[in-house]
């Protein structure tokens, strides 16, 4: 009887659970096509500058506020969501995937990462905002401005394999854990994106959820395959050796 309850519980929950990813990447879905309507729009743009101008000192809005350490920590910050880092992690996970032969994962993971790529890349080339103009860049950029491709490749690359490395842990702390640091590095990458002056708020937001969404997209289309996969799914709750 207790095994039974048990097996009710669990599906229950993760039933539960699969309506609260749908439900949130339908508001991801919704909220970026609000967010890019506003933009296109220039409804946003007013808000936009003012914040940038804010994080500029009155005097020079070449200087950015705060103390002078805060400026290189934002732009090592920044680089975590660079596609040099970016790459790099990407290809430590997938080589320590294939050595433990989770070659199915393999190519989940890739086709996250690919995918995401050519999606930030065909939304920018759609919306072709200009970069801002109201205050100096501090760092180099070339690409249009919406949606933020740091804030929404780094959503895409952390939040994939920080999904997939809670996976393997036993302990909710750890897979809290493992959570809480892949959504608080796209967050600071995006923050550290509109301090430099490289992009506006809202361009970092339609990142984060665009980022966020096709992450939700990622791992459902992963558990529906597992569902339809036993080599799949053996392979998710294989012990690494």
């Amino acid at each position: 009887m207790r095994g039974l309850w048990a097996r009710m519980s669990g599906r229950h929950v993760a039933v539960t659970r699969l309506y609260g990813m749908l439900l949130l990447l339908l508001v991801c879905c919704l909220g970026f096509i609000a967010l890019s309507d506003e933009v296109t729009e220039g409804e946003t743009q007013d808000f936009d500058e003012r914040v940038l101008r804010a994080l500029r000192s009155p005097g020079d809005v070449s200087v950015p506020r705060g103390p002078w350490w805060l400026r290189p920590m934002a732009e090592d910050v920044t680089s975590l969501g660079g596609a040099p880092v970016l790459l790099l992690v990407t290809l430590a996970v997938l080589g320590f995937l294939v050595l433990a032969r989770r070659y199915r994962t393999v190519l989940l993971v890739l086709v996250a990462t690919v995918g995401g790529t050519l999606l930030n890349g065909g939304l920018k080339h759609l919306f072709a905002r200009p970069r801002p103009s109201v205050v100096p860049h501090l760092q180099h950029v070339v690409s249009t401005s919406f949606p933020s491709g740091h804030a929404m490749l780094s959503a895409i690359v952390y939040l994939t394999l920080g999904g997939l490395l809670a996976q393997l842990a036993e302990p909710r702390r750890l897979k809290a854990y493992i959570l809480t640091v892949a959504l608080m590095l796209p967050l600071l990458v995006g923050l550290t994106r509109v301090y430099l002056g490289v992009h506006y708020p809202t361009d970092v937001l339609g990142g984060w959820v665009a980022g966020l969404a096709w992450a939700l997209l990622t791992a459902l289309t992963a558990r529906a395959l597992r569902r339809r996969s036993p080599a799949l799914r053996e392979e998710a709750h294989r012990v690494v050796e």
